[in-house]
């Protein structure tokens, strides 16, 4: 049986479906690191975490910002269902600035050798706020 020369790409999240299509190549954030996907890649299933995904067709990269969630990779088709997703044009850079410092300033007030929940919310707070500024300037690079 003959390899697979594309991946069919699915991106779902709870609210809408962000992408169903054909693609060269993915990028996703794993829980254990980023992991780059061919057509052709063992099965396997992981767990997303905060981080820039990107898909190739072609020549044209597409970055997203996922957060949480699992991707199912088969040798034909990869599946996310990410808790959060957003094309990187879609991000608003103003909201997500404000949401920064706001996570800036909960991270001060919270000790980080506490076990608390207002600290752990803050630091992924502040993750997602700078993974979507990263984002979002790669779509304004591209332009």
């Amino acid at each position: 049986m003959a390899l697979p020369t594309t991946l069919t790409l699915e991106i779902v999240t709870p609210d809408r479906a962000l992408a169903h299509g054909e693609v060269d190549e993915v990028q996703l954030p794993g829980a254990e690191g980023y992991l780059g996907i061919l057509p052709g890649h063992t099965p396997l299933l992981v767990s997303l975490r905060v981080g820039e995904m990107w898909y190739r067709q072609g020549t044209e990269i597409h970055y997203l910002f996922v957060a949480f969630g699992f991707a199912e990779v088969l040798p034909d088709r990869v599946i996310i269902l990410a808790q959060t997703a957003e094309r990187a044009e879609e991000i608003d850079i103003e909201r997500a600035e404000t949401a920064r410092l706001r996570a800036a300033e909960a991270e001060k007030g919270a000790a980080p050798t506490q076990v608390d929940m207002d600290f752990e919310r803050a630091r992924i707070a502040m993750m997602k706020s700078l993974i979507r500024l990263q984002v979002a300037e790669r779509a304004r690079m591209r332009r």
